[in-house]
């Protein structure tokens, strides 16, 4: 079974469809770039996998879990890295992270090797108010990886990181499969996201549209055996 199951979705922004009728699979072990334009649907698309917005209608299932019983289950297993860190301003990046941990059920045995991963070991004792907008970022990332998702959802990741967090980024999503990890990403910097991704749909007015080979040399970027289903 997928990892992701989306048949005929429709979520509601108020009365306004922001999922208008999405089929999605997501397998175990991709790395999916979700592309489109602003209002397309992408961040409703990654909450409501998340369990953070319900669906009104269709059939949705995240790891094994019916998110219309059931949308709690499955937060343990997965983490959302999106716009706002959800940090605490007055905790320091150790501090965080611990919080983090224990609040998912891990005993934080992993937050020296997430620190030194991810280049906060430096700024562990600093807190959140006073790290710059691009070390909040790899601190959401951090907060992410210590809860050992199975399924990594990601809102524009690259919003706000310089050329090193860049480089942090890439690996931690590159790595994921063989960590046992599936990512779902939403990105309009395209040709970085591309380049991680292993399959690419397109989010438009609310519904998933698959990303040809044809389609990639159209837009006259890399042939990246990127495989629309």
């Amino acid at each position: 079974m997928p990892l992701v199951r989306c048949r005929s979705v429709v979520c509601l922004f108020g009365r306004f469809p922001a999922l208008a009728g999405l089929d999605l699979d997501v397998e175990a072990g991709e790395v999916l770039l979700c592309s489109g334009p602003n209002g397309a649907g992408k961040t409703t698309l990654l909450r409501m996998l998340a369990g953070l917005v319900p669906a009104h209608s269709g059939e949705a299932e995240v790891l094994g879990s019916d998110l219309f019983s059931d949308r709690r289950s499955p937060r343990r297993r997965l983490a959302l890295v999106g716009h706002e860190t959800f940090c605490y301003d007055d905790l320091t990046v150790r501090e965080n992270l611990r919080f983090t941990a224990r609040a998912s059920g891990r005993d934080g045995d992993e937050i020296d090797a997430v620190t030194d991963r991810l280049g906060l070991a430096a700024l562990s004792d600093v807190t959140h108010a006073r790290l710059s907008a691009g070390q909040r970022r790899r601190l959401a990332l951090a907060n992410a990886l210590v809860r050992e998702p199975e399924l990594l959802l990601l809102d524009e990741p690259h919003a706000g990181l310089d050329e090193a967090g860049r480089a942090v980024l890439h690996e931690v999503v590159a790595a994921a499969p063989a960590e046992g990890r599936t990512v779902v990403m939403a990105s309009h910097e395209l040709e970085l996201a591309r380049a991680l991704a292993t399959r690419e749909v397109r989010i438009e007015a609310g519904r998933a549209h698959a990303i040809t080979a044809a389609e990639a040399r159209a837009a006259n970027r890399p042939d990246q055996e990127v495989q629309g289903r």
